[in-house]
């Protein structure tokens, strides 16, 4: 059991860190991406709320792999 746990903690672990890395990816690409397609500026908005909204859940899920590892 304790086994499966660290396995399934660290796929949780994992899974934050790809999300994390590409939200930043996304972040820094969405002004070169809005001025290489030509879209509206609002797209360059939505892309930077999308990236929060990864970062949020990432922090959420970060704190819930402490919580449980905490003991």
């Amino acid at each position: 059991m304790a086994e499966r746990h660290n396995d399934e903690t660290a796929r949780q672990g994992r899974i934050a860190a790809v999300v994390i890395a590409l939200a930043g990816v996304l972040a820094m690409l969405a002004p070169w991406i809005v001025a290489q397609t030509g879209i509206a500026p609002k797209f360059e908005i939505l892309m930077y709320l999308v990236s929060m909204a990864a970062f949020i859940w990432s922090l959420a899920v970060t704190l819930k792999i402490w919580q449980k590892t905490r003991n």
